[in-house]
């Protein structure tokens, strides 16, 4: 593979603290572990700090990780942290306190004041004993958030394309969404220009790939992409008989995964798009239970993954299911390449997507400035834009203040007249975030330019007034559409599409009623967003996916002894 390695200036550890005695500590604990790697500055004022980041950001040194104290030169913790954001977006930002600092009421204020307004990532206990293990844990999973998001440095997998291809940006999206590490190099770039030339490639419109192992890949598929970039599975495995066959790999039926295969059942996982689904493209999740410092979908999504994987389950990724059909107690799957598995029950899990727009003009720009999800791997390259978000929902909330931290303003479109469906902490950080805006009771009626988006027109719902506005990117979250056409009509939805189960699902000829998650077909069960009914939350839909496994104990059951008095 050609050498796609770039020279970069360390990356910049910086702390403050006014305390001599305390920034000692500090400085003894951080040289120790990290001197080699990383570029450490020790400062007691806040004006020096602020100005050395400066000159950092002027001569394109990143800054991974940012230290306060409480205080820091006369300036509070939370506003210096703020201009932080400013200077190097990307940083990981903390306040340093003392153990058991949290009891003290304008300690805990500070700490939940700035995180609830997005101006610190979380805290850190200064070290109190040599080597403090604890305080090296929570500096690691700083350093380990930040380096996800460096698109800079070598990486497994090189994407180069033309900053507007579409099909380079589904590329990385999907490798973004799925965990792989990647550069991307713009193809009229310097470094994609190189890495062109070293492989016999001239510029074009085509999308290459270069993975670890020295392949290059041109235009690929995903499938293609999924194999040779992290070798997951594309296809079955000769034997095609599992237990339980999941459709969907995110949190539902990841969840769902784990639970099945730790209690011995042989589970299959088809997933035709990225691992996570929808929920795996948050950039910031901060309600989910476990996870203090919040944690990005796709983070979230891998560890699952990994979590089943070890676990024994089966996936096959990059491959839909197209029919399912039931036949002598079990139920075929059939797979978008023609292949089949079959199973004794099927989880449907395969979630919702995000309702189009149905404008052709943006229709045609996809991947080129108009995107579906958040698209958390093209925030960087709108450093200093104009960005539009359309959504009132949690989700379009998180996207706007991931975006909030390169572009120079973010305007949030709502149709509606409130963020009523919207986490009390996003809207909290929205108001506060000081280049973000909403615009209530406003739709995007059009929008277009030369091949990539440079503007979108906007309709006033009470004025009827219309305003051609510029735009480097439009980001749509509208709505849900459940992924359940390829579905048989005996399996019966309500009038969006969502799947009925339980009483709900019942015919009136059933001789017991379907389960709590069954639905009008026995062994098929759904969960997660595609369910009708369901509360769409992640955490929501992880707990169904470990509740329906019970289920499908009992369905197995059931068809045995109906199997057995049928024999007899």
């Amino acid at each position: 593979m050609p050498s796609t390695e770039i020279q970069h200036p360390r990356p910049v550890i910086l702390t403050m603290d006014e305390n001599p005695q305390a920034l000692e500590r500090l400085r003894a604990e951080l040289t120790r572990r990290y001197s080699a790697d990383y570029q450490l500055e020790f400062e007691t004022s806040a004006a020096r700090a602020l100005d050395g980041l400066a000159a950092l950001r002027d001569k394109g040194v990143d800054v991974a990780l940012v230290m306060a104290a409480k205080w820091t030169g006369g300036l509070p913790c939370e506003d210096l942290l703020a201009q932080v954001n400013e200077l190097h977006p990307r940083a990981q930002r903390a306040v340093l306190i003392d153990f058991g600092a949290w009891a003290d009421r304008r300690t805990a204020e500070i700490i939940h004041r700035s995180m609830a307004l997005g101006r610190m990532d979380y805290f850190v206990l200064k070290p109190w004993r040599s080597p403090d293990e604890f305080f090296h844990r929570t500096i690691a999973e700083f350093l380990h958030e930040w380096s996800r998001t460096d698109l800079t440095s070598t990486r497994e997998t090189v994407v180069v394309a033309p900053r507007s291809s579409a099909k380079g940006f589904a590329i990385r999206a999907q490798l973004g969404r799925n965990g792989v590490p990647y550069v991307f190099h713009s193809a009229d770039s310097a470094p994609g220009r190189q890495l062109l030339s070293q492989i016999g490639a001239e510029m074009s419109d085509a999308t290459i790939v270069l993975t670890f192992d020295g392949r290059i890949l041109v235009d690929p598929s995903n499938a293609d992409v999924a194999r040779a970039a992290w070798g997951v599975e594309t296809q079955l495995p000769d034997n095609r008989e599992f237990d339980v066959a999941v459709i969907g790999a995110g949190p539902a039926g990841l969840s769902a995964a784990v639970y099945a295969s730790s209690e011995g059942l042989r589970t299959l996982v088809v997933e035709g798009d990225a691992i996570g689904g929808q929920a795996g493209s948050s950039s910031l999740i901060r309600n989910y239970l476990g996870f203090p410092r919040g944690v990005s979908g796709a983070e979230l999504a891998q560890r699952a993954y990994q979590q089943a994987w070890v676990l024994g389950t089966h996936f096959v990724l990059m491959r839909r299911v197209e029919a399912l059909q039931a036949e002598h107690g079990r139920h075929i799957v059939r797979l978008s390449d023609g292949t089949c598995a079959t199973a004794r029950a099927v989880i449907i899990a395969t979630g919702v997507g995000y309702r189009r727009l149905n404008i052709p003009s943006l229709d045609a720009l996809q991947g080129a400035g108009v995107f579906y999800g958040t698209a958390i791997t093209e925030a960087q390259a709108l450093a200093g834009e104009e960005v539009f978000v359309i959504g009132g929902a949690n989700s379009a909330g998180q996207a706007a203040m991931h975006l909030a931290r390169y572009a120079r303003r973010v305007t949030l479109l709502v149709r509606g007249r409130s963020l009523g469906e919207m986490s009390q902490y996003l809207r909290g950080e929205l108001a506060a975030a000081p280049n973000v805006s909403v615009r209530y009771d406003t739709e995007v009626i059009d929008g277009g330019g030369p091949g990539v988006l440079t503007w979108i027109a906007t309709r006033d719902g009470r004025t009827g007034r219309t305003s051609r506005l510029s735009a480097a990117a439009l980001f749509v979250l509208i709505g849900a559409t459940p992924h359940t056409d390829w579905l048989p009509t005996s399996i019966r939805r309500d009038d969006r599409g969502f799947v009925l189960t339980g009483p709900e699902a019942a015919t009136g000829n059933d001789s017991t009623p379907p389960l709590l998650f069954e639905t009008s077909v026995r062994g098929v069960f759904a969960v997660g967003d595609v369910r009708h009914g369901s509360v769409k939350r992640v955490a929501s839909a992880v707990g169904e996916g470990s509740v329906v496994v019970q289920q499908v104990h009992q369905h197995c059951a059931r068809s045995s002894l109906l199997q057995a008095a049928h024999v007899a």
